[in-house]
């Protein structure tokens, strides 16, 4: 399946989420949190459909040195760092090196989180339910980096995403309470083969769909997810 865009993605990946997931919906502390950038407009339309709050939870690839496209790691908020250690190793990346990215990529996340809320402080996480959102899985690394940050803080972790390559859903799977991946086609390149429009999603966009879901929230409070 070809998504038109995150946002068509997010409709689809929200219905089975729903068929997969009654169990986790029907808990009253269920929150919807979008790796930022690209996973919040899918992240959006999911918390949307289901009457769930929405909130950011944000992960920086590490890209390896000279070749920033490649992940040699991700990290997370909290300061959680998960390491691709089979790239490490094959680039033989010196650990300075590893260490001057990752305290780079702290004060991006740092940064983004400011940005984001508008200064608001994030949703409390504490022993809530978490469906954790992306536009898609290929590695996997920044939403290991998300499931290990959030692990012994949320009660459960759900991981849902529209698209993936199917031995990142294999692996993940052994780390979360549940999994959903819409479509896990092969061969599997990059996420963005299965958008049409993957442009990229701006700091303003994140911004407006977290005021829009805040919106609806608070217009639909009292209401149970469908």
């Amino acid at each position: 399946m070809i998504f038109q865009d995150r946002r068509q993605a997010g409709r689809a990946l929200a219905h089975a989420v729903r068929e997969a997931c009654g169990d986790v919906l029907a808990a009253e502390d269920a929150i919807v949190l979008g790796l930022p950038r690209g996973g919040v407009p899918v992240a959006f339309e999911v918390a949307r459909e289901l009457c769930l709050p929405l909130d950011v939870f944000v992960v920086r690839k590490l890209g390896v040195p000279g070749d920033e496209e490649l992940a040699m790691g991700a990290v997370a908020s909290g300061g959680v760092v998960v390491m691709q250690s089979d790239v490490v190793g094959a680039w033989r990346i010196p650990q300075e090196m590893i260490d001057a990215v990752v305290a780079r990529e702290r004060l991006e996340i740092a940064r983004r989180e400011a940005a984001y809320r508008d200064g608001r402080p994030p949703d409390p996480i504490g022993a809530r339910t978490v469906i954790l959102v992306d536009d898609g899985l290929a590695t996997g690394s920044t939403m290991r980096a998300a499931v290990s940050a959030l692990r012994g803080i949320a009660r459960s972790i759900t991981v849902a995403v529209p698209v993936a390559a199917f031995s990142t859903c294999e692996q993940l799977r052994q780390e979360v309470d549940r999994l959903v991946c819409f479509e896990t086609p092969e061969p599997f390149h990059s996420v963005g083969e299965f958008y049409r429009n993957f442009d990229q999603t701006t700091d303003d966009e994140v911004r407006a769909l977290l005021a829009q879901a805040r919106e609806h929230q608070n217009a639909g409070a009292g209401k149970s997810p469908q």
